[in-house]
């Protein structure tokens, strides 16, 4: 799926570039002028230099506006200072030679410089620039006795402006687009986070108890066969089970039920031969409670048989917490494994938070408990 959407993303961004590139080159009918002035002087020298400066000058100019738009897109940047002023100078050396090929109608270069010096720099800069070529028109207008061209400076003013209102647009929403892009990415990162701790939770229990419960068929090959078969059915149960729960949560709608836990883990402990202590009721837990106290057993209980050498383990829940306390060395679990950091995170999405402790003369404690709201 989300490589056919960056495929359709890479395909559509080169697309709108095209789109802006045709809006820009429609707008290069005001360079027929030139263009004309300069057939009309093909007998002269000067008429092919100015078809030649005027065309080189559009199609810098589409250059230009195309890739500064597609920068722009994938990169939310400007062109450096280096690079603007490269473009800007070559765009009015060929509107210097248009003026002096094809005479006045060369002045139609000045709106398109205008709008290139908005484009390619910051606001401030681009807009000095743009007043700067505006007063160029009426200073080369005069000087050469073209008569007087205020209305083409107040259109350059005019395109300056425009320019900026909709480069200002198009970058809000290019921005609008990065966001969304990034909000999209964090947004699969989480996924995968939650995917990644929920198999972990899930595999690290449910496997752990078909280890033990194979190393105990096998002991009991030998010595009782009745009850190996009894413990290999068992074995089936639990790795369907735990394949249906990988399935659950592949498709991201599990949800664990706080009596199974205690279920399971009584069976767990006792295929582990630790002496359980376990509630024979959890009525009294609330709702919103009852699948974050069932993940505490459910890792409290994997960390018990895994790692403490317990010989006892006890669980208790009630309306505001719950715990696993084993006899062992204390030594199994810590504050940075996994499955504590999955607890963790869910402990705090429901207002609750987990406690460790190690009570004497040994042992290790686990215990989640709601947090009082003022």
């Amino acid at each position: 799926m989300s490589q056919t959407t960056d495929r359709e993303d890479s395909v559509a961004l080169p697309r709108r570039n095209r789109f802006g590139v045709l809006f820009a080159a429609v707008w290069m009918v005001f360079l027929g002028g030139p263009l004309i002035e300069g057939w009309n002087l093909r007998d002269e020298l000067r008429g092919w230099t100015g078809i030649l400066a005027t065309v080189a000058f559009g199609a810098l100019y589409l250059y230009t506006f195309a890739t500064t738009q597609q920068r722009r897109r994938m990169t939310m940047t400007r062109p450096t200072i280096r690079e603007a002023a490269l473009a800007l100078a070559a765009l009015t050396a060929l509107a210097a030679v248009m003026i002096v090929s094809v005479g006045p109608t060369g002045l139609a270069a000045a709106p398109y410089l205008a709008v290139t010096a908005v484009t390619l720099l910051p606001t401030v800069a681009g807009g000095i620039l743009a007043l700067v070529f505006a007063a160029s028109v009426e200073i080369v207008s005069l000087s050469s006795g073209w008569g007087n061209y205020s209305g083409l400076s107040l259109g350059v003013c005019a395109a300056a402006f425009a320019t900026w209102g909709i480069m200002s647009l198009i970058s809000r929403n290019f921005a609008m687009l990065h966001e969304r892009e990034e909000q999209e990415q964090r947004a699969i990162m989480e996924e995968r986070t939650r995917m990644a701790r929920d198999l972990h939770d899930i595999l690290g229990h449910s496997l752990t108890v078909i280890t033990i419960k194979a190393e105990l068929a096998n002991r009991l090959l030998d010595v009782d066969i009745e009850r190996a078969r009894n413990e290999l059915d068992d074995l089936e149960r639990l790795s369907r089970d735990a394949l249906a729960d990988v399935r659950s949560a592949v498709e991201g709608f599990r949800g664990i039920s706080l009596p199974v836990e205690i279920a399971r883990a009584r069976e767990a402990l006792r295929a582990a031969g630790i002496e359980d202590e376990v509630p024979s009721s959890t009525d009294m837990v609330p709702t919103r409670l009852r699948e974050l106290f069932a993940w505490t057993i459910r890792e409290g209980v994997t960390n018990v048989v895994r790692h403490s050498g317990a010989t006892h383990c006890r669980i208790t829940v009630d309306e505001k917490s719950a715990s696993v306390v084993d006899d062992g060395q204390g030594a199994g679990s810590t504050s940075s494994g996994n499955g504590l950091i999955g607890l963790r995170e869910r402990a705090g999405a429901s207002g609750a938070r987990v406690i460790i402790t190690h009570p004497q003369p040994q042992g290790f404690a686990l215990q989640v408990v709601e947090q009082e709201t003022e």
